[in-house]
C-alpha cells in the first residue's frame, strides 16, 4: 500500500467537505461548473449553434473523485458521470453510497478504460494535489485533454505554494527546518520530498503546463481564497457571518490579485 492510500484510508474527504472551509470551496466550485454545464446544455462549446441538450445527454468524468463529492451531486441533478479514484477505500464509500454514477478504480495517469474525445466536461480535482514531478502533472493533464470532446471543458484544481509555505512554514513554525531540509529553494517555492503527499503550485507553474499540453485557458479561479488560512476565524463566525463571507469569495474569486495567495485555484480549460 502506498502512503497516498494510507493517508486517505485514514483521511475523512465527507468530512473535510462538510467543513466550513471546504462548503466555501464546493459552494464557488460547483458555481463555475454550473456556469460551463450550462454553456453545454445550450451546445454553444460543441460547435452545436442553437442545439440544446438535456442533462442526460452531457457526459462528465470526476478522475481522483474520492468519495463522490462532487459526482454525487451532479448524478442527482440528471447529468451522467463517470467517476474514477485512486484509493479502494474511497472508491469503496463511493459506491456505498448506492447512487447511479459509474465508478472505476483507476489512475489519472493512465485513463485506459476511456476512448478519445469521450466526455463533455472532466474534471482534475484531486490527482494534481499529489503528482510532485512535472512529468506526471503534465501526463494527467494529457490524458484529462485526451479522453475529453473537443470544445469541452478541463476543470484542474491545484494547491497553491503561498498556502503551504505560510501555513506549515510560518503558522505551524516550520520554516527553519523546511529549509535546511532543502524544501524551499531562493525563491521559497516548497519542493515535496519523498514521503511528502503534496505538491505546490505557482500560478506560473500553472500556466506552462498548459502551454505543454496546448490547452487555452477560459479562466482560473480561487474557490476558497483565505478560509483555509483561517481556518479558526471562520469557524467562530456566525451562520450569518459566514453566509456574508462566501458571498464575498463569490465576489472576488476571479481576482488575479488573490488567486497566487489562495489555499487553491480552479483552472478551467478548453480543448
Amino acid at each position: 500500500m502506498t502512503n497516498l492510500e494510507q493517508y486517505y484510508n485514514k483521511f475523512n474527504e465527507d468530512k473535510r467537505l462538510k467543513s466550513r472551509h471546504g462548503i466555501m470551496e464546493f459552494t464557488v466550485t460547483m458555481k463555475y461548473v454550473h456556469k460551463y454545464l450550462d454553456i453545454l446544455e445550450r451546445g454553444v462549446a460543441l460547435g452545436g449553434g442553437a442545439v440544446s441538450c438535456s442533462k442526460a445527454d452531457i457526459k462528465i468524468l470526476d478522475i481522483g473523485a474520492a468519495t463522490g463529492g462532487y459526482s454525487i451531486p451532479l448524478w442527482e441533478e440528471g447529468y451522467d458521470v463517470t467517476a474514477v479514484e485512486l484509493v479502494k477505500h474511497n472508491l469503496g464509500m463511493l459506491k456505498a453510497k448506492g447512487t447511479g454514477v459509474k465508478a472505476y478504480q483507476g489512475n489519472a495517469l493512465k485513463l485506459k478504460r476511456f476512448e478519445d474525445n469521450s466526455f463533455d466536461l472532466t474534471l482534475l480535482f484531486g490527482p494534481m494535489y499529489h503528482l510532485k514531478t512535472r512529468e506526471e502533472q503534465l501526463q494527467a493533464l494529457c490524458e484529462a485533454k485526451r479522453v475529453t470532446k473537443p470544445g469541452g471543458y478541463i476543470l484542474v484544481a491545484y494547491v497553491m505554494n503561498e498556502y503551504a509555505f505560510l501555513t506549515y512554514g510560518i503558522k505551524e513554525g516550520h520554516v527553519l527546518e523546511n529549509i535546511s531540509e532543502g524544501k524551499l529553494d531562493e525563491a521559497y517555492h516548497v519542493r515535496p520530498g519523498a514521503d511528502d503527499l503534496y505538491a505546490f503550485m505557482r500560478t506560473e507553474d500553472i500556466e506552462s503546463l498548459n502551454a505543454d499540453a496546448e490547452l487555452t485557458r477560459v479562466q482560473i479561479i480561487s474557490p476558497d481564497g483565505p478560509a483555509n488560512h483561517m481556518r479558526r476565524e471562520v469557524n467562530a463566525l456566525t451562520e450569518e457571518q459566514f453566509a456574508a463571507f462566501i458571498q464575498y469569495q463569490l465576489a472576488v474569486c476571479e481576482r488575479a490579485d488573490l488567486l497566487g495567495a489562495s489555499a487553491h485555484t480552479v483552472d478551467i480549460l478548453q480543448k
